[in-house]
């Protein structure tokens, strides 16, 4: 066979892996938002139904013989050719869907299913024990498939690279060990400031005004409305259905209208992600993202470095006084330091910006715990207890707000949560070189110029869909090597402002 033609069937298999991988998480989307709740069981039989054929198709011998009769050859010479990258990229998860038995696919479809279920009921009552087998039985399942996939170092590197190609828990240790010093080094400086005055929490925020404001602001960022919808959930989340159908939830407050705000911003930002990559290569590695840590830095940049600062709450403040009578006497200036202050809580999605990061070290050091064998399911509780007292100086009241709070370990999404904490470091470092590219970009925002940012991503980053590794990416765009420096000087430097140091 010709290696073009037998490019042209990597191409077609590529997108109907596409087409069944979306319609499952679309199945997931509506079991997270619409699903009536005797639905779950019938639920877990079509998702391990679906992923049985994915996982049938992704393992078709076939495949194998087509990416061989093209390797090698002159239509994958160029290594950043769109051919040359999805080449490589199938040739990459080939090699580890082919390790992984069916039945161990299907099993965990089903187990990710049913726990993500039996999550959201012993949530609300904070019933570990209720929650607790399914757990047990996701890390199992996990654990299998690590040894199956194999790894060069550790367990745990095998399913990171689900979510950030090539990286080892090894090297992401230090950084985070680093990151953690100098963000205590910072809360101290802060422990006996005064707290801001103004509160805007605990006021009268309407849920459907909530909703009205939310969607508003998502639109002027740059979301396309007419390629998505937002729906209310218990864990906020997107989903990329395909061109033209990338989806965002959120979930409100009644009495916080900043919780839903930033969930929105923060879940716009991974959608405007994923509406920016090329809807030509939609189906092929060339126009997916490049990996989670770079998808939570765009995230996590309009959330923090655009919706936390003083230009945002500038232009968007008398808007929401319009819409919430409860802030009609609170300024831009003093809402921005509302949303800006440090305060240590329990709770991961409503952390300051500070402090976020020693939520996610947490989790990073318990699930390397459980993988390196050194703590049980049955211990994370108090495991998790302890981790808070010691990085945060807290004790979760309950299990819901401890270590049931997240929805991601449900989901057997072991090795998702250090991406967070990756995607604050690219974050800082590519604003950074967007400023200094775009201007000062404080004076856009309070003009409600969002475009000029979004514009920058879509072509130093989302245009790029994964032809680079996120390190080499944070390279090209920025012309430095990852560097946490950018993050910690953006943080202090929002903490300076915020209590005029």
């Amino acid at each position: 066979m010709q290696s073009r033609e037998a490019y042209g069937k990597l191409l077609a298999w590529s997108r109907e892996l596409a087409h069944l991988g979306t319609t499952m998480g679309l199945l997931h989307w509506d079991q997270r938002t619409h699903i009536p709740p005797k639905g779950h069981d019938n639920r877990a039989e079509q998702i391990a139904t679906l992923a049985r054929i994915h996982h049938q198709r992704e393992t078709d011998p076939r495949a194998g013989e087509w990416l061989a009769a093209v390797e090698g050859t002159d239509l994958v010479t160029e290594p950043e050719s769109a051919e040359a990258v999805n080449v490589r990229e199938w040739r990459r998860s080939y090699n580890k869907a082919v390790k992984i038995p069916e039945n161990l696919a299907v099993a965990l479809a089903k187990a990710q299913a049913h726990g993500q279920s039996a999550w959201e009921k012993a949530k609300p009552q904070s019933n570990w024990a209720a929650f607790q087998p399914s757990l047990e039985e996701l890390v199992g399942l996990r654990k299998e498939q690590a040894e199956v996939l194999g790894y060069e170092c550790e367990a745990y590197d095998a399913l990171l690279d689900d979510y950030e190609p090539s990286a080892k828990a090894v090297e992401i240790e230090p950084v985070f060990h680093a990151l953690r010093e100098a963000t205590v080094k910072l809360l101290d400086r802060l422990r006996d400031l005064e707290q801001p005055k103004t509160v805007i929490a605990g006021l009268d925020y309407p849920l459907r005004d909530q909703e009205r404001a939310c969607l508003a602001v998502a639109a002027r960022l740059g979301y396309d409305l007419d390629a998505g919808r937002l729906d209310a959930t218990m864990h906020p989340f997107s989903t990329c259905i395909g061109p033209g159908d990338v989806r965002i939830t959120t979930s409100y407050d009644p009495q916080d209208f900043t919780d839903s705000l930033f969930s929105v911003v923060h879940e716009a930002g991974h959608a405007m992600y994923s509406q920016g990559q090329p809807k030509e290569h939609h189906g092929t590695p060339r126009g997916e993202y490049a990996s989670l840590s770079v998808h939570e830095s765009q995230s996590r940049m309009w959330e923090n470095f655009v919706g936390r600062s003083p230009g945002f709450w500038a232009f968007f403040q008398p808007y929401f006084q319009m819409i919430f009578p409860a802030l009609r006497d609170v300024s831009a200036q003093d809402a921005q330091r509302w949303v800006s202050r440090v305060q240590p809580g329990c709770i991961r999605v409503q952390a300051d910006e500070l402090t976020y990061n020693l939520h996610v070290m947490l989790r990073f050091d318990l699930e390397l715990a459980v993988m390196r064998g050194k703590l049980g399911v049955a211990d994370l509780p108090e495991a998790w207890d302890e981790k808070m007292q010691d990085y945060l100086g807290l004790k979760p009241p309950s299990h819901a707000k401890g270590v049931m709070q997240d929805v991601h370990w449900s989901g057997g999404l072991f090795g998702y949560f250090p991406t967070y904490t990756l995607g604050n470091i690219y974050a800082a470092q590519f604003f950074a070189a967007a400023q200094q590219e775009l201007g000062d970009m404080g004076d856009m925002f309070a003009r409600g110029e969002f475009a000029p940012l979004l514009g920058w991503l879509r072509r130093e980053i989302h245009s790029r869909g994964k032809t680079l590794l996120a390190r080499d990416l944070v390279q090209r765009v920025t012309g430095k090597e990852p560097d946490a420096r950018y993050l910690v000087e953006h943080l202090t430097a929002r903490c300076e402002r915020a209590y005029y140091l």
